[in-house]
């Protein structure tokens, strides 16, 4: 049985047209969960006890709180804007709750390491 060519060009329109292209991040995203859990849990410390250590550094009101690897380490970086309106990182070991260290954020520029224990 032999299609009619406009018939074929529709059909292959649709699979084109429903389907994931080839460079779909999918699997990117994926990855970012399992990341995101395993460092989860492998946090002794909590958000909430991070941003009250954060907070006993840096005055201010928390905008942000996340994990992340940095330092080698998994830390939570919590971002906190000061009452002079400078936006401070807090770095924090999520193993043991030290803080590692404090930057500031500039505007327009990368990050000014303030302070370093």
């Amino acid at each position: 049985m032999k299609l009619p060519v406009g018939t074929i060009v529709m059909v292959m329109g649709a699979m084109l047209l429903f389907s994931e292209p080839a460079w779909s991040n999918d699997k990117g995203k994926k990855d970012e969960v399992k990341e995101a859990i395993d460092m989860a849990a492998a946090a002794k410390v909590t958000i909430d006890q991070a941003i009250k250590t954060a907070l006993e550094k840096v005055a201010g009101k928390v905008v942000e709180a996340e994990l992340e690897k940095k330092h080698n380490k998994i830390v939570w970086e919590v971002e906190v804007v000061t009452a002079e309106n400078k936006l401070m990182e807090v770095h924090i070991d999520a193993a043991t709750g030290a803080v590692i260290d404090v930057e500031e954020e500039k505007p327009g520029k990368g990050m000014k390491r303030e302070e370093k224990k």
